[in-house]
């Protein structure tokens, strides 16, 4: 037999219990998308015009913004469109492509959280030696090493996938394709696949949490070392922007992946779901934006520059 898919588009059904409800999930997820995107281009704006953000914490910032505006736009778009279509569907290649696009943002986001982590450890445990060990070139080295970690894991789960027989059923419990919901449809031998997905998890996924979480306990350490109150509000100000980002993103993804398959109803499904592909992206930049100072200083002079120009002309 060979390898190829009896199946030529799959249907989704998340959503599908509340047909009454479609405009209000429309413009609800149109509002989360637009603001998403508008966030995350503003902070890309801001770090790539103002000199005072050219530093590794925002170089890495930049890249996250990035990623979210992929990650989002790899589900929204189809979601959005599927909200005025009687049958919620996508094509097998689409599936593909979409499953392709949002293991290769997930990936990079474990890394990249991991990456910037390492960055607040060497601000504040090793502050002499920050500028030397956090140069240009490490910080692209670091951000292309998350990219290519995110790649290389989507590559691989994207090759198995094709190379499985789906022919049980084409109807997908979600609203977006994922590796977990294609293995249940396949009719092929599927150990392979789930041997490389729990290795993956182990890889990119647990060793990524593990290094932020001994980062932030020397990093903590290192500041109950410093003897004035305000100099430990201030050295852990800087990371907890950083920490409630990481928090976030493992809690939704642990809750979504590892969790019993069975006892949700399709209704929690989608909502965890929702809450980690669609709602996260959205608020790394908020996040970002209100509690960070700098990146606050660098809207309002922007905001005065804007101001200015427009009244002179």
């Amino acid at each position: 037999m060979e390898n190829q898919t009896f199946i030529e588009e799959f249907i989704f059904l998340g959503f599908s219990n509340h047909p009454n409800l479609y405009i209000l999930f429309f413009v609800v997820f149109l509002a989360i998308y637009t603001i998403t995107l508008v966030g995350n281009t503003l902070i890309l704006t801001l770090i790539r015009t103002d000199l005072t953000l050219h530093t590794p914490m925002y170089y890495f910032l930049s890249n996250l913004s990035f990623l979210d505006i992929c990650y989002i736009s790899a589900t929204v778009p189809v979601m959005l469109a599927n909200f005025f279509r009687t049958q919620k569907t996508i094509s097998y290649e689409g599936c593909i492509a979409q499953l392709f696009s949002l293991i290769t943002c997930a990936g990079t986001e474990c890394v990249l959280l991991a990456i910037m982590a390492y960055d607040r450890y060497v601000a504040i445990c090793s502050p002499l030696h920050y500028s030397s060990i956090m140069s240009k070139r490490a910080c692209m080295k670091m951000a292309v090493f998350s990219w290519m970690c995110g790649l290389a894991n989507s590559l691989v789960h994207t090759l198995l996938t094709l190379s499985l027989t789906i022919c049980k059923s084409n109807e997908l419990s979600h609203f977006f394709c994922d590796v977990p919901l294609l293995l249940k449809l396949s009719c092929s031998d599927t150990s392979v696949n789930e041997a490389v997905l729990h290795l993956a998890s182990a890889l990119i996924g647990l060793s990524p949490c593990l290094f932020i979480l001994v980062s932030y306990i020397r990093i903590i350490h290192a500041i109950l070392k410093i003897n004035t109150s305000k100099g430990r509000v201030k050295a852990f100000s800087t990371c907890a922007s950083h920490l409630i980002v990481v928090v976030i993103f493992y809690g939704t993804s642990n809750f979504n992946y590892n969790r019993p398959s069975s006892g949700y109803s399709l209704d929690v499904d989608t909502l965890v779901s929702s809450l980690y592909c669609i709602v996260t992206p959205m608020l790394n930049p908020i996040i970002y934006s209100l509690r960070n100072k700098e990146v606050k200083a660098s809207f309002m002079r922007m905001g005065k520059k804007y101001f200015s120009s427009s009244a002179r002309t």
